[in-house]
Formats: C-alpha cells, structure tokens, sequence
C-alpha cells in the first residue's frame, strides 16, 4: 500500500454518491483491481449493505492479454468480489492487438466488453472508478490537442454510450481519499505499470501535475475548468438548436438540407462551426467530423460567399467526413458524399476532405 494523504470516504459520503442510481435494476461495476476500481467496489458494496432493497451489482473484470500479471490480479478482484457478496465476471480481450493505437484501442475494447455483460445481465448502468485526478488529466491531454469548448468540458458524471449510462460517481473524489479508505479497510489494490510508463501520453501528463500545482494549475481547479466549460458547452448547444430552427424555417422550400447563405452567413462564428459540424455529422457517413477540418471548410465557404458574384451557380463543393457540402449564393446544401473510388475503382473509405472545382 502506498501513502497518501486525505481522510477515508465516510458512510454518509458514499451514500451521497451513489444515490442518483439507487432505483436501478442493476449496475455494472468495472473493476480492473487497482486502487480507483477496488474502491468504487468497496464503496458501492457499503452502500448497497445499507440498504433494504436496491440494485443488483455485479462487478466486471476486463483481462486485456496485455500483461501476464492480469490474469492473477483478475483473480484477486473476484476474491474480494466474493467477501462482499458481489457476483464477479472475468471477461478477455482477444484477437490481435495494434502496433500503435494500443490505450485508445485498448479501452474501446473494454467498454465494448462492459456493455456486453451489462446487456446480459441486463443492466442500463455502468459504474467506473475515474477519479477527480483523472478528470484533470484529461483537461490537460485535450488542451495538448487543441481541443474546443466541447472537449474541454472532459468527462460527464453521466455519458450516453452504445445504449447504456456510464456513470462515474467519483469524478469529484480526489484518488488519495480512495486510497486512504482502501487502507482504512485494509483492502489490498493492484498497481499497473502502465500507469507509469512514460512512453504513453497520460503519464507523462500525470508527472507534471505536481509542478502544475505548484502553479495554482492542480487537479481541483483543472476539474472545475472543465466543469464551467460543460456548462459554457450545454449554453452554446441550445443556441444551435435555436440557430437550426431559425435556419429551417428560412429555408422551407428547399429539395434537400441545408441553410440559406445569405441567413447562416450572419450568425456568429462559434455557432456556425457547431451547426456546420452537427449537420455533416448527420449527413456523413464517416464521421464524426474533425473540428478542425470543420474550421478549415467553414474559413473556405466564407471567403467563397464574400466573393461571390450574384446568381445560382456554384461558388464551392467539398466533402468532409462523408458528408458533401455545396456552396451557392443563394444556398449551402449538405447531404450524404457518393462513394469515393481510387485510381482502380476501388470505393475508398478514409476520412479526408475533397475539392470539386465549379
């Protein structure tokens, strides 16, 4: 066990935590055997002890075949699934594995596996151990990308996915307060070496938290960032609503989707991005599109409408994520891109943007 500081998750605490789900069904726990995981376990069994009825929990192993000690540490949480009187599955990633890719690939085949389960147990919830540490690391991995509003915001306490909740009832909870009611219980956790090896990007992020906080930057405040951010995001996303309706009710007559030039051309920037993005989501067929992409073509179909000349022909005709977009001064209209089809007359499947040339 290693040291930390913070005091241990009280009763009255962890009731506040999972109260949101205590009319479920059931609800899956993920639990990978470290410290995050064996927590949320132990917490969530506390709370349901002290309860006369509430939902089932089964708790849910993913072995990636990564490391040979996984299969032992699998083991070591269906022991302590046992003690609390939680059923316990253990399910493995099989089939090869990329060269590069390998974390991103790594937890779509986890959540592809969770839900899975959920769905034969018959579960819409599914409980995972993100911390409040791992909210802030997230912050910091999407600032590095130059991500938007959107992916600023990080982590929901809920997420839709794949037709089930997501729930990560501990995104607020400092990790050293887990680990403090881990040694309190005298619970034993796992520690992956993965989670320090320096040649993925979240550790390396995680080893400069500690001269970040030095700064003022420290996991508290990157987590509340991403919470006013979300609430900045929810803002925008009802202005789009209102800036689609608007656009729609302009443009009645028209044979396919799309906004009037002249009626999208006046709305602010910010909103025309998402408008533009949320709609070649819609219509494309290998999306999502990239916000940046979505930037690069909206710069194009501004410059092409403020030098446009009067008439219907067209001022600019691209795709993007599946998607093609039509420049008019009257019109941009957007809808599914025919397939492409490469030099032999292949259909080519990438996500790449295309000109046509009017």
């Amino acid at each position: 066990m290693k040291a930390c500081t913070g005091s241990p998750i009280a009763d009255t605490e962890t009731k506040r935590l999972f109260s949101d789900w205590k009319a479920s069904r059931a609800l899956v726990l993920a639990v990978s055997g470290g410290p995050d995981s064996v927590a949320l376990m132990w917490l969530a069994a506390r709370w349901r002890r002290a309860m006369k009825r509430g939902p089932d929990l089964v708790a849910v192993t993913v072995d990636h075949a990564l490391r040979r000690e996984a299969a032992r540490e699998a083991r070591q949480v269906k022991q302590l699934a046992k003690s609390l009187s939680i059923p316990h599955r253990t399910l493995r990633w099989t089939g090869p594995k990329p060269a590069t890719g390998l974390p991103a690939a790594a937890r779509e085949a986890r959540y592809a596996l969770l839900f899975k389960a959920a769905r034969s147990l018959g579960a819409s919830h599914v409980l995972t151990g993100h911390t409040l540490d791992d909210q802030a690391e997230t912050v910091l991995m999407r600032i590095s990308r130059g991500s938007g509003i959107a992916g600023l915001s990080a982590m929901s306490r809920e997420t839709m996915r794949d037709g089930f909740v997501l729930v990560r009832p501990l995104l607020n909870v400092p990790k050293a307060r887990l680990i403090a009611t881990l040694k309190k219980a005298k619970i034993d956790y796992a520690e992956d070496p993965t989670n320090r090896d320096l040649g993925f990007t979240r550790p390396r992020l995680r080893a400069l938290m500690p001269a970040l906080a030095e700064e003022g930057c420290d996991a508290r405040n990157l987590s509340r960032l991403a919470s006013r951010l979300m609430r900045a995001n929810a803002a925008l996303e009802l202005l789009v609503d209102g800036a689609e309706r608007f656009l729609a009710l302009q443009d009645t007559a028209a044979p396919r989707p799309g906004f009037r030039t002249e009626a999208f051309m006046v709305l602010s920037e910010e909103i025309k991005v998402r408008l533009l993005q949320r709609t070649i989501d819609r219509f494309g067929c290998e999306g999502p599109a990239e916000l940046g992409k979505v930037e690069t073509l909206l710069s194009a179909l501004e410059s092409a409408a403020n030098d446009a000349d009067s008439g219907r022909r067209i001022l600019l005709r691209r795709t993007l994520a599946g998607a093609l977009v039509t420049l008019t001064s009257e019109r941009i209209s957007i809808e599914p891109a025919p397939p492409r089809r490469g030099s032999k007359g292949e259909t080519d499947q990438g996500g790449g943007e295309r000109e046509y040339r009017p």
